[in-house]
């Protein structure tokens, strides 16, 4: 009877890891790209910037711990998520975007040497291109992310947003590679490691206005990035549900099978 038992207890392990298998994740590695909020995060100029409050903190008189805080917070800063409706009337806000779009596989275009030889880089359809007769097109329904090696900068404001006065310096995705990725390509997202999808200097937001014109969203400050495969990723980002948002915050991160 015992080594019965022991076969049978056997079989039921063997079969929850089978299960497991076929019902989990794969195996595999889990990257953060999110930066924390705090009031340290790094927003734009003219925002108030992220504020934490104590509710309660502490021992109550029943005998537990008990801690709350409230926040508050602008839509836009930190790792967050532009949503249609921010450049675009009539677009999609961040409640009307389906899941399906912000969980989807990602490529990732490294001008990382470009951006270090100058802080306005503009990516180019040039880059795109290039990108593609090294590892094959741009696939459907994918989320495309630009990593400009800009968050080694994050921790320093002042470097990180490049500002001068009311200037700002920081890479960005060209109009004419975001309007080629609309004509050519069919993406879900855009994301990049800098404060804004438009480099700094730009006055118009031309590169939001032509993505966010088609409901495409882009993810902005996306951290970890050097960490993240050039194909085989696959992306989940989902921002905070607000109805009718311009933007949100955002977690998202990346799966990479083994």
């Amino acid at each position: 009877m015992q080594i019965k038992s022991l076969i049978f207890t056997i079989l039921i392990a063997i079969l929850a890891v089978s299960c497991a298998k076929q019902n989990g994740f794969p195996d595999g590695e889990w990257i953060d790209l999110s930066y924390d909020f705090s009031e340290k995060t790094n927003y734009w100029t003219t925002e108030d910037g992220f504020k934490k409050e104590v509710v309660a903190e502490g021992k109550t008189d029943k005998g537990y711990y008990y801690s709350a805080y409230k926040f508050s917070a602008p839509e836009h800063g930190g790792t967050h998520l532009d949503s249609p409706k921010h450049f675009a009337e009539g677009r999609k806000g961040v409640d009307e975007l389906p899941v399906s779009q912000l969980i989807a596989p990602a490529v990732k275009i490294d001008v990382s040497a470009k951006s270090e030889q100058n802080r306005d880089y503009l990516i180019t359809v040039e880059d795109l291109t290039a990108w593609e007769s090294a590892n094959g097109k741009i696939p459907d329904n994918s989320i495309v992310l630009f990593q400009t090696d800009w968050g080694k900068f994050w921790s320093d404001r002042a470097k990180y947003m490049g500002a001068e006065g009311d200037q700002k310096h920081f890479p960005g995705l060209g109009p004419d590679a975001a309007k080629w990725l609309i004509q050519n390509r069919k993406v879900n997202a855009v994301g990049i490691d800098t404060a804004s999808i438009d480099y700094g200097q730009s006055q118009t937001f031309d590169t939001h206005v032509a993505l966010m014109s088609e409901n495409i969203p882009a993810f902005e400050n996306v951290a970890n990035l050097e960490k993240v495969p050039t194909k085989g990723a696959q992306i989940i980002a989902l921002p905070m549900k607000i109805k009718g948002g311009s933007g949100a915050p955002l977690r998202i991160v990346a799966f990479i099978a083994k």
